[in-house]
C-alpha cells in the first residue's frame, strides 16, 4: 500500500514538473493527455526497429517523445503499414502519424500537416561498386536497369516522373512492401537503384559500411511533416513545440545523433 502511494506521488510530481515546464516555456499544456502516435518502423534512420532489442527507435521517435514531454503529454506508440497509415489517421484511429511523409496537396486534402520538420531531396542510392551510371539520364538510357520502390511514396513518384518516362506501370520499377525491403533488394542485386532522401540514404549507408553509396545530384526538394486528422487540436501545439525545438537546436542535435553518430 505504501509503495503504491509512493508511485502515485512520484507520478504526480512528474506531471506537475512537466506542466510547470510547459507553462514556463509558454507552450500549450496538454495536462497529461495521451497522444497515440503511429509509424511504420521501416525508414531508417527516422523510424526503425533496433536490431539489438527490437524496440522502435529513430529521429522521429526522439522528436515526438520530446514534443510530448514539452507539451505535458504521454506518447503511446503504435505501428501501421505505410499503405494504410494516412487513411487510419484520416479515420481517427491514431492522433499523429509519421514516416518521412512528404507534404503535398493531394495528402493535404485528406489530413492536416504540421509545419515541416525536415527537408527532403531525393538521391540515387546504389551499390558501392556501381560504375554503369552516375546520374539519372544514364540510368534511364540503359533499359536493363531496375529501380526498387515502395508504392505510393515520394520515392516511387520520383522514379516514375523524374527518372523514367512517366508511366506508373513501367516494368523497370519493382515494387516492395517497405522501403527497407527495396534496399535489401538493392544489396542483393535484384534491383540496381533505389531513390531515397539524403537523411535515410545516410542511415542505410552507415548501417551497411562499404556496400552502398549515393550518386548524382538531388531530384527535387520536398518537406516532411507530421499528419493529423482534419481539424485536430494537436496541430497547433505540435507546431509550437517544433518551433521551440528548432530554435533551441534540438532538431539539429537529432540530425547529428541519427545521421552521423548512430551505429547499429
Amino acid at each position: 500500500m505504501k509503495r503504491g502511494m509512493s508511485i502515485a506521488l512520484a507520478a504526480a510530481l512528474v506531471l506537475a514538473s512537466a506542466s510547470a515546464w510547459a507553462q514556463a516555456s509558454k507552450l500549450p499544456d496538454l495536462k497529461g493527455r495521451t497522444i497515440v502516435a503511429v509509424t511504420e518502423n521501416a525508414y531508417m534512420p527516422l523510424n526503425f526497429a533496433d536490431p539489438k532489442t527490437g524496440k522502435g527507435i529513430g529521429w522521429e521517435y526522439d522528436a515526438v517523445n520530446e514534443i510530448g514531454k514539452r507539451l505535458n503529454a504521454k506518447v503511446s506508440w503504435k505501428l501501421s503499414s505505410w499503405d494504410t497509415m494516412i487513411q487510419a489517421i484520416r479515420d481517427g484511429q491514431f492522433d499523429v502519424g509519421m514516416d518521412g511523409i512528404t507534404i503535398n496537396d493531394e495528402r493535404k486534402a485528406q489530413v492536416d500537416f504540421s509545419d515541416p520538420y525536415m527537408t527532403s531531396q531525393q538521391f540515387m542510392l546504389v551499390r558501392a561498386d556501381e560504375k554503369r551510371f552516375a546520374e539519372e539520364k544514364a540510368f534511364a538510357a540503359d533499359k536493363k536497369l531496375l529501380i526498387g520502390a515502395q508504392a505510393g511514396t515520394t520515392n516511387f513518384y520520383t522514379a516514375v516522373y523524374s527518372v523514367l518516362d512517366g508511366d506508373e506501370k513501367n516494368p523497370r520499377i519493382k515494387l516492395f512492401e517497405t522501403f527497407g525491403a527495396s534496399v535489401q533488394a538493392l544489396l542483393s542485386g535484384d534491383v540496381d537503384m533505389v531513390l531515397t532522401d539524403a537523411a535515410s540514404g545516410k542511415g542505410y549507408i552507415g548501417a551497411n559500411p562499404n556496400k552502398l553509396k549515393i550518386v548524382g545530384g538531388p531530384l527535387g526538394t520536398e518537406y516532411f511533416g507530421f499528419i493529423f486528422k482534419k481539424g485536430s487540436d494537436l496541430v497547433g501545439p505540435f507546431n509550437a513545440a517544433l518551433a521551440a525545438l528548432k530554435k533551441e537546436g534540438f532538431l539539429d542535435k537529432l540530425d547529428t545523433k541519427w545521421f552521423w553518430e548512430y551505429k547499429p
